[in-house]
């Protein structure tokens, strides 16, 4: 291990996380897991109540470190005005980057706009275009929110934490625990090189089979990505109400039928 690795290591926990996987001198839950397990629930008591009721969503990945201006943004940033203009909220981490655009757009386009927070060391806080803002300590229960109030995900050019939810939504999906909801990776060029390996090594090795390539489609045209939407909806959950270009916040009937279908992201 590095110097400066193990010398962090040493130091007091960043965030609660850390707190939770460092190992103790004695059983943790003598001092503190209890309470803890309280605050897990809390966050999972909260979230469900403030998203019970938004009506349609699709949740936007990609990364913190794309800037105003650039082709990136400014892509997120259409396909947010555009979902949004289909009447859909949308769901991001409510950071910077590929976030901030994403949660512009959908204000830009009339939508409701959401904006799911983690503690991280750095202090990342919800950024100024979400409507809807919700506090996470713990990764796991706002992992959890993405999912289960998601009618699809885009997944654009991100790092590590963008490649986390794009293979649990694909693990999900797979091994049947959620309904298969659009998987939509955008940025033909930025994900040729990830694909073309998971052809090419894991379906080849027996990891994965063919049919598992159909999990998610590939595109550049935010047109597409809303397509692939509306077929989902008009498939799934003939719902026309989706696609009529209505902003769907405050629509309590629609809601309502929304959460009625939700069951994609029962986790047992």
């Amino acid at each position: 291990m590095a110097p400066a690795a193990a010398e962090r290591m040493k130091g007091s926990p960043r965030t609660e996380d850390e707190k939770l996987f460092r190992r103790q001198p004695r059983p943790a839950f003598l001092d503190s897991d209890p309470w803890r397990a309280l605050r897990i629930l809390s966050e999972f008591v909260d979230g469900f109540d403030a998203l019970a009721e938004i009506g349609p969503a699709v949740t936007v990945f990609g990364s913190a470190r794309t800037h105003p201006g650039e082709q990136t943004y400014e892509l997120a940033r259409g396909i947010g005005r555009m979902l949004a203009r289909e009447g859909y909220a949308v769901i991001t981490g409510g950071g910077p980057g590929v976030m901030e655009a994403a949660n512009r757009g959908c204000q830009e386009g009339g939508g409701l706009s959401i904006g799911l927070n983690i503690e991280l060391p750095h202090e990342q806080s919800l950024n100024t275009h979400v409507d809807m803002g919700i506090e996470f300590r713990y990764f796991f229960a706002r992992k959890t929110m993405f999912v289960k109030y998601a009618d699809g995900f885009v997944i654009l050019p991100g790092g590590f934490g963008t490649l986390d939810e794009l293979f649990e939504a694909l693990t999900l999906i797979q091994v049947g625990k959620i309904e298969h909801f659009p998987v939509v990776l955008v940025g033909t060029a930025y994900w040729a090189g990830l694909l073309e390996w998971i052809r090419d090594t894991q379906v080849a090795a027996g990891a994965v089979s063919e049919t598992d390539l159909g999990l998610f489609h590939v595109t550049d045209d935010p047109e597409e990505v809303c397509r692939i939407m509306r077929e989902y909806a008009r498939v799934n959950h003939n719902d026309a109400g989706r696609a009529d270009g209505a902003g769907h916040a405050g629509e309590a009937d629609r809601a309502e039928g929304d959460v009625a279908h939700r069951g994609h992201a029962a986790i047992d």
